[in-house]
């Protein structure tokens, strides 16, 4: 057997053996020292990591008598059980990750040591690490953060959907938690109680994106225009006044909307009422609830359209519209041949992120109506609720988890499968690969 094949053995059998027969002394002994740590820690875990994925518990916490006293007796915690049961696997999988960059290390030296090239040294590798790897030495450590921070919650998540963790029969330690596979998901489309809720709440979601969305970006190029036009003087006071909506926190925009669209002491009802046309539900009513968080969201969202678009004006050839204009193009013909096919091309991109963020726009509905009016057909939600305010209330005001994961996993498939099949159509992703 040549070289590689016994570094690349012996390191399989345990790490830094095939750096130690590489000559690689210092990293071999490393690499032992960390298979020897990842034993010890490992092997007490991995067997009840696996267990308490498995059967998420199975004693549940409760009271026995001794003599005449209830001593309170311990039980299995379902949710714990998961989460240190992820969190083993995880580090299980950078272990063998790990594993695996060793054997191809010390296959790689042997091949090298094969060719009659020089073996380097500790120094000489740490050095080349710290130099030619160092990008990758310094993503290692938010790769991790991201891992246990990010992916694992995920995971998590759409693990819990498969359960019944709900309240208020399955909470644990009282009860134990349970796999259910897709009944979940089934019971949200198939109970009555769920899937009218689920039905009303996405179809008022996919409304309020697109109109929240079109209203937005229609009203951003019309107000950049206005502003760009030749006969508008003061065009920086008036890119100041249209972006001060943005610049302000929203939090403190959408409490003093609330206030101003109150039904009963708002000053926007009064003023009405002294104009004798009476006072509108602008927040108790479920179609002008939603009429209000329209309006509240072009006033919001508008100004991030506007500065985008004046950076896109800014950018277009001035020649090109003196080209039109000898050519007798009118002003609409110029918009429609010259302006707005920049525009589109540049901002498509920022389009679908848009609308994905409106989907999932859980501010200005928490903020401004809490999800209210409160609709009698739903479940745990109201009127104006979005499936992410749902899923919000679902999960801290109802403790619904396992509902409040499907939703969330339904969520992300929304949004993933419309933001890739409409960024795949649009011009700036084909002419990108055309580029390429």
């Amino acid at each position: 057997m040549r070289q590689r094949g016994i570094a690349a053995v012996l390191s399989t059998l345990f790490m830094g053996l095939g750096q130690l027969y590489n000559r690689q002394y210092i990293k071999g002994l490393l690499f032992a020292a960390i298979e020897v740590s990842a034993l010890i820690w490992l092997m007490p875990n991995i067997g009840k990591a696996l267990w308490g994925v498995y059967t998420l518990g199975e004693k549940t916490q409760g009271f026995q008598k001794v003599g005449k006293l209830n001593v309170r007796v311990e039980g299995d915690h379902s949710i714990y059980l998961l989460i240190s049961g992820l969190i083993t696997l995880f580090v299980l999988a950078i272990f063998i990750l790990i594993y695996i960059m060793t054997i191809r290390d010390a296959y790689r030296t042997g091949k090298s040591r094969e060719a009659g090239i020089a073996i380097p040294s500790f120094q000489e590798t740490l050095a080349y690490v710290t130099d030619k790897k160092f990008p990758l030495l310094m993503l290692s450590v938010p790769i991790i953060g991201v891992l246990f921070l990010t992916v694992m919650p995920i995971v998590f998540m759409i693990m819990l959907a498969f359960t019944n963790y709900a309240a208020p029969n399955n909470i644990p330690p009282k009860s134990l938690v349970d796999w259910v596979g897709f009944d979940t998901f089934a019971n949200l489309v198939t109970l009555k109680t769920w899937s009218a809720t689920f039905i009303g709440v996405a179809t008022w979601t996919i409304i309020w994106a697109i109109i929240a969305t079109v209203t937005t970006y229609i009203g951003g190029i019309l107000v950049a225009l206005l502003i760009e036009s030749k006969g508008v003087y003061f065009k920086k006071m008036w890119r100041t006044i249209f972006i001060l909506p943005y610049a302000i926190p929203q939090l403190i925009s959408l409490l003093v909307m609330r206030n101003l669209f109150n039904g009963q002491f708002g000053p926007i009802n009064q003023y009405l009422g002294y104009f004798g046309l009476g006072k509108l539900p602008w927040l108790t009513d479920p179609f002008w609830a939603k009429v209000t968080v329209i309006m509240v969201n072009m006033w919001i969202g508008i100004p991030v359209s506007m500065v985008l678009i004046l950076g896109i004006l800014t950018a277009i050839p001035k020649d090109m519209y003196e080209a039109a204009e000898v050519d007798g193009a009118t002003s609409f013909q110029k918009f429609r041949i010259i302006t707005m096919p920049f525009i589109l091309f540049s901002t498509v991109p920022i389009l679908i992120t848009q609308f994905a963020g409106n989907i999932n726009n859980f501010s200005v509905i928490f903020l401004l109506t809490n999800g209210d009016p409160v609709n009698g057909d739903y479940q745990y939600a109201g009127s104006t609720d979005l499936l992410v305010t749902w899923l919000y209330k679902l999960t801290l005001n109802n403790s619904q988890f396992n509902m409040s994961s499907a939703i969330g996993i339904v969520i992300f498939l929304i949004v993933a499968s419309f933001s890739i099949w409409n960024y795949r159509r649009s011009r700036s992703f084909k002419e990108e690969d055309m580029i390429q």
